[in-house]
C-alpha cells in the first residue's frame, strides 16, 4: 500500500528523470538486478543444534556464513595438525580466516577446548616435532639437540632455560605437550 509520501517521491524522481532527458542524457537500464533487502531473506542459525567445535567437520563448518569448502577444508587440516584449539583465538592463526568470520564459528559451534593429541615431547623426533603448526623445523632441531644433551624435559619450565625461545612461544606450545 502506498502512502501520500510514495507517491510524491515517486513524482518528484519522474521529474527529475524528465528533466535529465529533456537536457539530452540517455536512460540506459542497468545489466545487474536492482536488490531490495526486503525481498530477500537472511540466513539464521535458530533450530541448528550448536555441536562443539571438536565434533565439527569440513561440511558442517560450512554453515557459518563467509566459509565455503576451501577454508572449511584449512580449518579442520590446521585444527588436526595442531591436536585441537586450546583457545577461541587461535582461529586467527588460520590463513585467510577474517577475524569476523572466526568470531562468527561461535555462533554456530560451542568452543569446548579439547587437545587429542599431544606431544611427546621427550621422545618425538625432529621431522614429526616440527609438523606442528606452531614449531618450525630450527625450534624442532634446537629441542630434539638439547634434549639429548641435557636429558628429558620434566615441564615447560625447562623448555625456558634454552635461551633463544620466547616465553610466549612456549606458553602457546606447552598445551600440546606430554612430558
Amino acid at each position: 500500500m502506498r502512502t501520500n509520501s510514495d507517491s510524491e517521491v515517486e513524482n518528484h524522481v519522474k521529474f527529475l528523470v524528465d528533466s535529465l532527458t529533456e537536457k539530452g542524457f540517455v536512460l540506459v537500464d542497468s545489466p545487474y538486478p536492482i536488490q531490495v533487502p526486503s525481498d530477500t531473506s537472511s540466513f539464521s542459525n535458530a533450530g541448528l543444534k550448536r555441536i562443539p567445535f571438536s565434533e565439527a567437520d569440513s561440511i558442517t563448518l560450512q554453515v557459518v556464513p563467509g566459509i565455503g569448502p576451501g577454508l572449511a577444508s584449512r580449518i579442520i587440516k590446521f585444527e588436526r595438525a595442531l591436536g585441537g584449539f586450546n583457545h577461541p583465538e587461535q582461529l586467527n592463526d588460520i590463513y585467510g580466516l577474517k577475524p569476523e568470520v572466526a568470531n562468527r564459528i561461535w555462533e554456530y559451534f560451542e568452543f569446548d577446548g579439547k587437545i587429542r593429541n599431544q606431544i611427546p615431547i621427550n621422545s618425538i623426533d625432529v621431522a614429526e616435532l616440527a609438523k606442528h603448526p606452531y614449531v618450525s623445523y630450527g625450534q624442532a632441531k634446537v629441542l630434539v639437540a638439547y634434549r639429548n644433551q641435557h636429558g628429558d624435559f620434566a615441564g615447560p619450565e625447562d623448555l625456558m632455560k634454552i635461551k633463544i625461545f620466547e616465553k610466549e612461544w612456549v606458553e602457546k606450545l606447552s598445551p600440546y605437550l606430554a612430558f
